[in-house]
């Protein structure tokens, strides 16, 4: 008994120190990877400022951004010269005021005291109607209305637009505010899928979450590697018998755990404003997951050229708007030149973006986003080998 050769560990109580090993070997691998991810865990649960900023991300900052950012048009302030004072006149501004779109913001005298009006801010939208306007619909011949833009903010007054010429194409004089259809003529029925409110909420919910994994999966392993180094700790952990194969999962396994959890709170955010989760959440979840190696991988190279924590919190920007751009949650992909279109293909943000709209508002299977999975499945797989190599390079 007195020359036994088996390795021996230190007690538990002291795991969080590491293992020593009293033998060659030292002790075995899970053993030592316990005792690192224990003492991950801890300084992590230890780090109040931490949870609270991951806890904000994932419901704090997705309510405000789901409250406050919308595209579409609501309330604008809406300028009215009516230079004809007709029942016709006064029908097709009766029109424009019924819907939510626009808001009465006055009435000016002229078409220039309009433009000054549209030059103050006063209003968004001038319409004016020419005299004769009655008479020229009586008679069967052109009305021509006109319609002043503030195209400041080119989204809105293409939106604005957009409803100014329905409201006016579907006038019709001889029943002021009915819509008037020829006999004959072929009429669309229109059907919105998985969104029949054609509300922006769902989408800027769901992109906020997918926004909060990326942000998370890559801040949190970069601050904590970097932090190693502020430190001074990662010089002691090189001449441990820890491996770097060890050191590497430590730091980024409690990333993937807390990510994972952190989507449950945000669920309670995405149910509050009415998003129907129809796919399974299990498969979300495991997506998720593939994403977050991808996210994961980047915060560890961002570790490896960062010397301090400002340096690593400004190069997760300098990555992460960029993604944020190509992943189409502020434009459409379609509308980006083909250069940016293919080079978004190797962003992971927007491969979970469309799984993470497929499963919650289309209920789409594996079947259908098994694309997706195999590109984030890709993705992750190159990045996370760059990062072991950057982070083996980083700890020499």
């Amino acid at each position: 008994m007195a020359d036994d050769p088996s390795p021996v560990c230190l007690h538990p109580d002291r795991l969080l120190a590491g293992c020593v090993a009293v033998q060659e070997e030292g002790c075995v691998m899970p053993t030592r990877l316990a005792g690192l991810l224990i003492k991950e865990m801890i300084q992590f649960l230890r780090d109040r400022l931490m949870l609270v900023l991951i806890l904000w991300l994932y419901t704090g900052e997705v309510v405000i951004c789901a409250l406050a950012l919308s595209f579409e048009v609501g309330d604008m302030p809406l300028a009215v010269v009516d230079l004809d004072s007709s029942a016709a006149s006064r029908a097709l501004e009766g029109r424009f005021l019924v819907n939510e779109v626009f808001a009465p913001a006055g009435q000016p005298s002229s078409a220039d005291e309009a433009a000054a009006w549209l030059q103050s801010g006063r209003a968004r939208v001038a319409l004016v109607i020419p005299k004769g306007f009655q008479k020229a619909l009586v008679r069967g011949d052109p009305a021509a209305v006109q319609l002043l833009l503030d195209g400041t903010n080119s989204n809105v007054a293409a939106q604005a637009r957009s409803y100014a010429l329905g409201i006016v194409a579907e006038f019709s004089p001889a029943s002021p505010g009915a819509t008037s259809v020829a006999a004959g003529s072929a009429r669309p029925i229109v059907r919105v899928w998985y969104n029949s409110d054609q509300s922006y909420t769902p989408f800027v919910v769901l992109s906020m979450i997918a926004l909060a994994a990326l942000m998370v999966g890559m801040i949190h392993p970069a601050a904590s590697i970097v932090r190693e180094k502020e430190s001074g700790t990662i010089e002691q952990l090189r001449v441990t018998p820890i491996g770097r194969v060890e050191l590497l999962i430590a730091k980024t396994m409690p990333t993937m755990l807390i990510g994972l959890i952190s989507v449950l709170p945000s669920l309670m955010i995405v149910w509050w404003f009415g998003v129907p989760l129809r796919g399974s959440l299990l498969l979300f979840l495991v997506l998720t997951a593939l994403f977050l190696i991808s996210a994961i991988a980047l915060g560890v190279l961002i570790s490896a050229f960062s010397a301090t924590l400002q340096q690593a919190l400004l190069l997760s920007f300098f990555v992460l708007f960029p993604m944020m751009f190509l992943s189409g949650t502020l434009a459409p992909i379609e509308s980006m030149p083909k250069v940016l279109q293919t080079l978004s293909l190797a962003s992971p943000l927007r491969h979970y973006m469309d799984v993470i709209l497929g499963v919650f508002l289309k209920g789409t299977g594996f079947d259908a986003l098994w694309p997706q999975a195999a590109a984030l499945l890709v993705i992750g797989m190159v990045l996370s080998g760059a990062a072991a190599i950057a982070f083996r390079r980083d700890t020499v």
